[in-house]
């Protein structure tokens, strides 16, 4: 084996640990070593509880901040001048052929930036984010992101 074969970095495998625990009616509670428990519940179309985390929110959400970390490895690593990110989800939830499935999740990020900032460049790692974001890769659902550049 060559020596530049040898130095190429190799894939990597990782493991991510949950835990559940019915409590009561359609409520869990949610957890992972070292950090705090959540309440989940089926959401209340389904008869779970009012003001709890559902499964569907949380799957949502997962999109939206892996976006939000993805970027922000691009715009690190691109030095942007960021002066804030905030974003919004809507995720579509329709029965699809007798089977409620996610059929499309939109993000709507709204992002301020100096004003020397290149809004070009902030749109393509936009678009690198979108297409290296791990938790939308790994789902069949669309995912569209629709920004909002603001130069302060």
């Amino acid at each position: 084996m060559e020596a530049k074969e040898q130095s190429r970095p190799r894939p990597k495998s990782f493991t991510y640990k949950t835990h559940v625990s019915w409590s009561e009616g359609n409520a869990a509670a949610l957890g992972s070593e070292g950090k705090p428990t959540l309440r989940v519940t089926s959401p209340p179309e389904f008869r779970g509880e009012l003001g709890n985390w559902t499964p569907e929110e949380l799957f949502v959400a997962s999109v939206e901040t892996c976006h939000l970390v993805t970027f922000l490895a691009f715009a690190r690593k691109q030095r942007l001048q960021l002066v804030s990110y905030e974003s919004h989800a809507n995720g579509v939830l329709e029965l699809v052929d007798g089977h409620y499935r996610f059929t499309r999740i939109v993000l709507f990020p709204t992002i301020v930036l100096e004003p020397s900032s290149d809004e070009e460049e902030v749109y393509a790692m936009l678009n690198d984010a979108h297409q290296h974001c791990l938790i939308a890769n790994s789902i069949s659902s669309i995912v569209e992101v629709n920004p909002t550049i603001v130069l302060r």
